[in-house]
């Protein structure tokens, strides 16, 4: 494996390497967590909006969450590493990268049909909020440059089977934007669960499961706690999360 200027390949867990250009942004625990809430259903298939450098698909496939997947990826740049990680990973016939903007995405570009699930880690910044970032990769990837919330969500809609599931980890400051966007496209949220650094801490991030056509009624969960107070300590809760990739036990 040949890698390019600014390029690193970095180990992850167990069993997946990832190749990563430091000039864009780099795996990290909102992507982990995300991977961790989608449940298992070995024989679905999916999409990835927005997916950089593919990890959370990898590590859904990895994990045996599902059979398929469809990365969609704007920048070119960014999609080749996906599909040079699919392939040092060994996962290149389950993940199929798609180069395009999510709001022109059709069915024919993912395979004809419509899809069981779709995951995203979107861009939490509007598009003139904060600073931009001198390097355009870091700043397409924080900032709705390419499509706000609800162009994630409408493409949702568009691609997901009625009764399909969309998970989304988000900031919680905007956490009105993306409900309302949400409800705005057929998809109802049903699951909503709150990640704290500690409990003195407000949270700092939310992850968000919605249906295509369901009914209203949204759970809750306790919240999670990353470390225990005072301490760089993982609390039981995310220990689990962590080393099992699956939020099943951390929720009860």
């Amino acid at each position: 494996m040949v890698l390019q200027e600014n390029e690193r390949i970095n180990e992850i867990n167990e069993s997946l390497r990832l190749i990563e250009n430091k000039n864009s942004l780099t795996f990290g625990t909102d992507a982990y967590l995300l991977s961790a809430y989608l449940p298992k259903r070995s024989r679905s298939i999916g999409i990835e909006l927005g997916c950089g450098s593919g990890v959370i698909s990898l590590l859904a496939l990895s994990r045996k969450k599902c059979a398929h997947v469809y990365g969609i990826e704007v920048q070119d740049s960014i999609a080749d590493i996906a599909r040079r990680n699919a392939d040092l990973n060994s996962l290149f016939g389950s993940f199929t990268v798609v180069n395009k903007d999510l709001r022109d995405l059709s069915l024919d570009d993912i395979g004809g049909g419509q899809v069981d699930f779709i995951f995203s880690n979107p861009p939490y910044m509007k598009a003139r909020a904060g600073k931009l970032n001198e390097n355009d990769n870091k700043s397409i990837s924080r900032h709705e440059l390419f499509g706000d919330i609800n162009d994630f969500c409408k493409a949702s809609s568009r691609l997901l089977k009625h009764g399909g599931y969309l998970y989304m980890v988000y900031r919680p400051d905007r956490m009105i934007d993306l409900l309302s966007a949400m409800r705005a496209n057929k998809l109802e949220p049903k699951r909503l669960t709150f990640i704290h650094t500690n409990s003195s801490t407000p949270p700092s991030l939310m992850l968000v499961c919605a249906r295509l056509g369901g009914k209203s009624g949204l759970i809750i969960d306790k919240p999670i706690y990353i470390y225990k107070d005072g301490t760089k300590e993982y609390t039981s809760e995310f220990a689990s999360i962590y080393n099992t990739c699956s939020f099943d036990e951390a929720t009860k």
